[in-house]
């Protein structure tokens, strides 16, 4: 019922005679005004929602919480497993950072599962443990895209629900001051990035809603914080929970181990999240774990076909045997003699740099490629079909265009709240290579 729904939404829009290039004018004049930019480009040029019903969400929902759990269990075992660590391939100082106790429970505060919804289900290809963005556009996006009048009328023809991620971070993040041990009613947050990020307009946004919800925030870089008498702060103003979005390789490499950011926290004079910790689970090889027959036995049974449904094939590429489909192969000539089937990817990096699709990388490049891969730590993927939904832009013009679309669910102490929707034309799929990004709807009654 909801592909014929939303055909005739579309064919709504596209007949709606009064969008046209003023309005789309004023679109991205507001997006910039709200921050929706990616440096200075508007990030969402759709003139609706994502739509889905609670069914589709709910069953993401669910798996994306299993997959969070078992994950979780990875990095419990590994911080006492050397062997299981090592498959991880973290650098000394990561694991340094990583053995430190954060002071409370969860492992990740808030994260995000990346994933990829065909006509046969949906698969997540990777998991943001450390720094996921996005939680505060759903909020700046409802602002631009249910104020338009066929927004407005469909609002009101159908049950529905808003996810409202940004309310569920600040939450996530006191429940894990409190955990820590903080006792203060209005803890004071500081937003930690380096300077001039892309992401800078997000950081204004979740400021602006965390001081209106009485706690008093900053946006920091890293090289203006100070720790003296067992404090952190920036000049006079003292922090008591850092909102950590600067990734954490970029930190460890910039900043030396007496850093004050790396003094509190080892300290526990600060709550972090999400915290050091969170570097196991957030490379890449996590999901070589996932998706092993041989580490089946760290989970239970019901995880176990979680993760074969919903976890692609993903194996780090070194040199050796692997099973593939029910058979052994040596790893190297597999990818070599199946490019079409794979794709290749850093073991921590992201934005796509380093990146190389198979079935668009010729065979002298796909060769280099897997010299890269050799050469350091690389995991290959297989192949995930994705699905091309049709969207109203206004883009060069009102115009129905064909879209890929992935669903990536933010995760808050391993429960769904909402998610970021990215769209693009190109099979890579991420803002930092020009998608863009629209809001989530969810139908309540289908």
């Amino acid at each position: 019922m909801l592909v014929p729904l939303l055909k005739e939404f579309d064919d709504r829009i596209m007949r709606n005679v009064e969008l046209n290039e003023s309005v789309f004018a004023q679109l991205t004049d507001l997006q910039r005004k709200l921050g929706l930019v990616f440096g200075d480009r508007p990030t969402c040029p759709f003139l609706r929602p994502h739509i889905i019903t609670r069914t589709q969400y709910e069953e993401v929902a669910r798996a994306a919480c299993t997959i969070a759990v078992a994950i979780e269990k990875v990095v419990e075992r590994a911080l006492s497993d050397d062997e299981l660590l090592r498959q991880l391939d973290l650098t000394a100082r990561e694991e340094q950072m990583a053995r430190i106790d954060p002071g409370y429970s969860r492992l990740c505060v808030t994260s995000r599962l990346d994933a990829y919804v065909s006509d046969d289900g949906f698969k997540f290809l990777e998991y943001n443990a450390e720094s996921p963005a996005g939680v505060g556009d759903q909020l700046q996006l409802e602002k631009v895209l249910f104020e338009l009048a066929h927004m407005k009328q469909f609002l009101g023809e159908h049950a529905h629900w808003r996810p409202e991620p940004h309310k569920r971070l600040l939450q996530s993040l006191l429940q894990a001051y409190r955990e820590w041990g903080g006792d203060k009613e209005y803890p004071q947050v500081a937003i930690v990035d380096w300077k001039g990020v892309s992401t800078e307009s997000e950081f204004r946004i979740l400021q602006k809603y965390f001081a209106a919800e009485g706690h008093p925030t900053i946006i920091a870089d890293p090289r203006e914080l100070n720790y003296r008498d067992g404090q952190l702060a920036v000049g006079d103003f003292v922090i008591d929970i850092v909102y950590k979005r600067v990734i954490i390789h970029e930190f460890l490499e910039r900043c030396a181990e007496d850093h004050p950011l790396a003094q509190a926290y080892a300290d526990a004079r600060v709550c972090i999240a999400n915290s050091f910790r969170t570097k196991v689970a957030h490379k890449k090889a996590s999901f070589a774990i996932l998706s092993d027959p041989q580490y089946a036995h760290l989970f239970t049974s019901e995880e176990v076909e979680v993760l074969r449904r919903h976890i692609p094939w993903t194996r780090r590429v070194t040199k050796g045997s692997t099973n593939f489909e029910g058979e052994d192969h040596d790893l190297i000539q597999l990818i070599r003699r199946e490019r079409e089937r794979f794709v290749l990817k850093p073991n921590d990096d992201y934005g796509g740099h380093g990146v190389f699709l198979g079935w668009e990388t010729s065979a002298d490049d796909w060769e280099r490629a897997i010299a890269s891969a050799l050469a350091r730590p690389y995991v290959v993927q297989q192949r995930v079909p994705l699905k091309k939904v049709a969207m109203p832009t206004f883009s060069g013009g009102l115009r129905l265009a064909e879209m890929f679309v992935d669903f990536n669910p933010f995760l808050f102490h391993n429960e769904v709240e909402g998610a970021l929707i990215r769209l693009s034309s190109s099979s890579l799929l991420n803002v930092t290579s020009g998608g863009g990004q629209t809001a989530l709807l969810v139908l309540e009654a289908m």
